[in-house]
């Protein structure tokens, strides 16, 4: 016997696992492989992957909902209708198998329409045996979007031929997809749903044993009582793959990527960012391609860490810093698809993200300002407010006085409002070309501007 654990949203990491499992329980000439499920949904691809490596196993597989208070909703409702046996635990629940698309939620019922009936709400219909009829309809509202009837049309067709496949109630599965309908355990046990209640492993495999089962188009009779139950843990490279397509940690690496560029361009030689930067960037772009991305957030994405970037480089007094701290949250709000149960990237961290953005952005306005305020800290504009020592006194000319002064070992020629003698301390006010004007130390300095008369 060999456990598999499926658990939280179900993407590219549990196909692989899945898939893998079912591999290595083939190779170990297993009698059954048990996939316990608790999962809120997940990626359609993902999901159908695993249903086809689940039909094409020579090895029967049983679906088991647990452990108690767990659920298959919306992916985990497909796949347990996929697997040869179908079992849940007590306090469980499963359904809500309505497709979502990309870009927000789809269209609600049309204005004026009643709620759609749950399956217990239908109607009283011919029956025979107590079974509902099948040329019967439940009285339902089409989606009035035709992408939508579209989708929801190829999920009700896929779930109601698993359905068929393995003799289960049909009816139910139209429902879960059209009316997003929850069954729980005793429910989906009492409709045809499932065939086992088992509220341990033990007691699942008790109950399975001696239930004959079509695997691979031929009969098996489950002998899976008391059997050894062996518990496969994901390998390194599912476990890899796990944590980079979150869709967090793919936000995170996208932008790590971006900015370790970035600074890699603005400091050529510093090696360090640009291959950090370059190898998470690899590995966004390889858990983009796997997870419903909506490619135009992140386009926006990198429009902004470019913009917020020649912010730096070409100072335009916050229109591209702003620009480029709007672009990045826009970008990072419409980048995955929130619908996905599972698959989305959790608002605070956009905000934190945003604001810390910003932050840089204002820090960086706030520095380039007070550097515009600072005196010259080198060249030649660095001798204004220096003293110096007039080395002749100064001649008198058209109402300013022209001399020498020294300054740091130098011989300026210098002018003043005030009559300066040699040997007397200065300051100097300014620099006009090469010529410094200067003033009497503990002189005020002139509010005359120079050629006015004194």
């Amino acid at each position: 016997m060999v456990l598999l654990d499926i658990k939280g949203g179900i993407g590219p990491a549990t196909r692989d696992f899945v898939v893998h499992g079912l591999e290595r329980a083939r190779d170990r000439n297993a009698r059954a492989v048990v996939l316990r499920i608790d999962t809120p949904g997940g990626l359609d691809a993902a999901t159908r992957d695993i249903n086809q490596a689940i039909l094409a196993s020579d090895v029967p597989v049983i679906a088991w909902v647990a452990p108690e208070g767990a659920r298959a909703a919306s992916a985990g409702t497909y796949i347990l209708y996929a697997c040869h046996l179908a079992a849940m635990a007590p306090a469980t629940a499963l359904g809500a198998a309505t497709p979502v698309s990309m870009g927000g939620p789809g269209p609600g019922p049309m204005p004026g329409a009643e709620p759609a009936r749950k399956p217990e709400q239908a109607p009283d219909r011919p029956d025979t045996n107590g079974k509902p009829d099948a040329n019967a309809k439940p009285d339902r509202h089409e989606p009035p979007d035709a992408m939508s009837r579209k989708a929801v049309n190829d999920a009700v067709a896929y779930l109601r031929s698993l359905a068929e496949l393995r003799q289960r109630n049909a009816e139910f599965a139209e429902a879960a997809v059209r009316d997003a309908a929850t069954l729980t355990a005793t429910q989906a046990h009492a409709q045809g749903v499932v065939e086992i209640l088992a509220a341990d492993l033990p007691a699942l495999l008790r109950q399975a044993d001696g239930r004959r089962v079509r695997v691979a188009h031929r009969d098996v009779v489950l002998a899976i009582a008391g059997q050894p139950v062996d518990k496969l843990e994901p390998d390194w490279r599912a476990r890899l793959l796990a944590v980079i397509t979150e869709p967090t940690v793919a936000y995170l690496l996208l932008l790590v990527g971006l900015y370790g560029l970035v600074f890699e361009g603005y400091s050529p030689g510093a090696i360090l960012p640009g291959v950090v930067g370059a190898i998470c960037l690899l590995m966004a772009l390889y858990a983009l391609q796997v997870l419903p991305v909506n490619y135009a957030g992140i386009a926006l994405i990198a429009l902004g860490v470019v913009l917020i970037a020649v912010e730096f480089a070409m100072p335009s007094f916050g229109a591209l810093g702003i620009g480029g701290v709007v672009s990045l949250v826009v970008g990072s709000l419409i980048m995955f698809d929130t619908d996905v149960p599972g698959y989305g990237v959790p608002g605070r961290l956009v905000v934190g993200i945003g604001a810390a953005s910003a932050l840089v952005f204002m820090g960086m306005i706030w520095l380039a300002a007070r550097a515009r305020r600072r005196a010259g800290v080198s060249g030649v504009e660095e001798l204004v407010g220096h003293p110096a020592v007039a080395t002749r006194d100064f001649q008198w000319r058209e109402f300013e006085g022209r001399g020498q002064v020294r300054i740091r070992g130098e011989e300026w020629q210098a002018v003043s409002n005030q009559p300066v003698s040699r040997g007397q301390p200065v300051r100097v006010l300014a620099l006009d070309g090469l010529v410094l004007r200067v003033a009497p130390m503990g002189e005020p300095a002139p509010q005359t501007r120079s050629g006015d008369p004194t």
